[in-house]
């Protein structure tokens, strides 16, 4: 799967630095990915939604790591441009 798309909005609020939505090979979007400056760098946070009891679940997300950064590296590359 390759990444074909990438808009990011610039937030600024916080540690909430942008939201991105990614178009994978021109068929699948995801949307609402939040990019986040942590302690020691910045990273994303997939789409969620919380439930009843508080707890946050991921709507969508990579299944392995090597996925995960590729998807991490691309937004953040997007977002410092």
């Amino acid at each position: 799967m390759k990444i074909t798309k990438i808009k990011i909005d610039k937030v600024g609020k916080n540690k909430l630095k942008g939201i991105a939505s990614v178009i994978l090979d021109d068929c699948l979007a995801i949307h609402r990915i939040k990019i986040i400056e942590g302690k020691n760098r910045m990273f994303i946070s997939m789409p969620d939604r919380k439930r009843a009891d508080g707890t946050f679940n991921d709507i969508v997300h990579p299944i392995n790591q090597e996925f995960r950064k590729y998807i991490e590296t691309a937004i953040l590359e997007e977002f410092n441009k």
